[in-house]
């Protein structure tokens, strides 16, 4: 499979320029394409960048105004797309992710698979332990029972071990292009909170499944921004209201009370 790879920068330079250093020097499977979203300006970085040679093709992306997660991983996607080779895998890679090895063989492997629309890694945090990517439906009661876990200083993990998750987060996902496509990326109506919870309900509803891969792993410290920022937190919230009064939120309900998911 011909692997492209989307990832936006706001402001992380070093993260990002660390991440491209690892993704250069793998062995083995990795991205033959690089798209680089610049969502504010960054001379410190773009410099850089266009001064080393890489061995994919790195392609930059530059706005003049920032925009949404979603939208700026959608717009790779199309760039992509008008490629004379448009890449069969497409990987959403947060800036802040670090490798541990090559996750990128079984995460193909995996993704060769029928009907698997969408894999993704083992997310450990910076002390090695599992970080809950793996989530049920998101519902007020298990919003609530998260914050108080949160509270007591406990982990909360909602799937356990065997289990399917509903959604898991977006910090690294490796998607079928055809899934992708034939669900039209992400809802660019989301700002920066649910827009993976979105996708990965209709992946599912359009007959893709979710595949976790044990032996892909990497690192990813998550930020948890909704939690100390009072305007993340309005985000968090507009964006819970508008997925749970959207039809994919109602009709993935619907579809697991039935068990009619492949």
């Amino acid at each position: 499979m011909r692997l492209s790879l989307s990832i936006v920068s706001h402001g992380h330079g070093p993260a990002v320029l660390a991440l491209l250093a690892q993704l250069a020097a793998l062995r083995g499977p990795r991205p033959a394409r690089v798209l680089l979203t610049i969502n504010q300006a960054e001379p410190a970085l773009t410099g850089p960048v266009r001064a080393m040679a890489w061995p994919f093709e790195l392609v930059l992306l530059e706005n003049s105004a920032p925009l949404g997660f979603g939208t700026n991983h959608n717009r790779a996607f199309a760039r992509d797309r008008r490629s004379a080779a448009p890449a069969d895998a497409f990987a959403v890679i947060n800036p802040d992710i670090r490798l541990h090895g090559n996750p990128f063989a079984p995460l193909l492997a995996a993704l060769a698979a029928s009907r698997v629309g969408c894999v993704y890694p083992v997310q450990l945090d910076a002390a090695g332990w599992p970080q809950d990517q793996e989530r049920r439906l998101p519902t007020p009661g298990r919003l609530l029972r998260r914050a108080l876990a949160r509270g007591l200083g406990r982990r909360p993990h909602e799937v356990s071990g065997g289990q399917r998750p509903d959604w898991v987060n977006a910090a690294f996902l490796l998607l079928r292009s055809d899934a992708y496509l034939s669900i039209g990326g992400f809802d660019e109506a989301y700002h920066m909170y649910c827009e993976d919870v979105d996708l990965c309900l209709r992946l599912q509803l359009a007959g893709w499944r979710l595949q976790g891969v044990p032996e892909a792993v990497v690192e990813h410290a998550a930020q948890r921004a909704s939690h100390r920022q009072p305007r993340h937190l309005a985000w968090h919230v507009k964006s819970l209201l508008r997925l749970w009064g959207s039809p994919a939120y109602a009709n993935f309900r619907q579809r697991q009370a039935k068990g009619s998911f492949i």
